[in-house]
């Protein structure tokens, strides 16, 4: 009979942005602005997530606790965390598309779907 890990993990990301920053910032001409350094500047656009994303990179999972579950437990997870789908999706569907079987590799099917995208997207220019 198979087992079940459920894995809770936090993903990073390394997020890099570009902001351009007004020439009065560290003297504000406009009444009620609060004089800054660009850098002060930059950095309050950003934490105010008002900054277009420049560039990012992954920078991998950290494990934060594990623990045995069952199947039906697993299911019924996915629907908690999950609502629209969990819906939408039948128990096989959950299955199927969000339980990582024995033997899966997540990069070898990215790399499999890219040769498929790369294959639409030739065909698609010749038309």
């Amino acid at each position: 009979m198979s087992r079940y890990i459920l894995v809770d993990a936090i993903s990073q990301f390394r997020m890099r942005y570009v902001v351009e920053v007004p020439d009065d910032c560290e003297k504000p001409t406009e009444e009620g602005l609060y004089p800054c350094t660009p850098e002060q500047y930059a950095m309050d656009t950003v934490t105010c997530e008002e900054a277009k994303e420049f560039t990012q990179e992954h920078l991998g999972e950290t494990i934060v606790s594990t623990r045995e579950v069952t199947l039906e437990e697993a299911i019924a997870q996915y629907r908690k965390d999950e609502p629209t789908l969990g819906e939408a999706w039948s128990d096989d569907g959950i299955i199927k598309n969000a339980i990582t079987p024995i033997g899966h590799s997540e990069q070898e099917k990215m790399k499999e779907e890219e040769a498929m995208w790369e294959e639409v997207n030739k065909n698609a220019h010749h038309i």
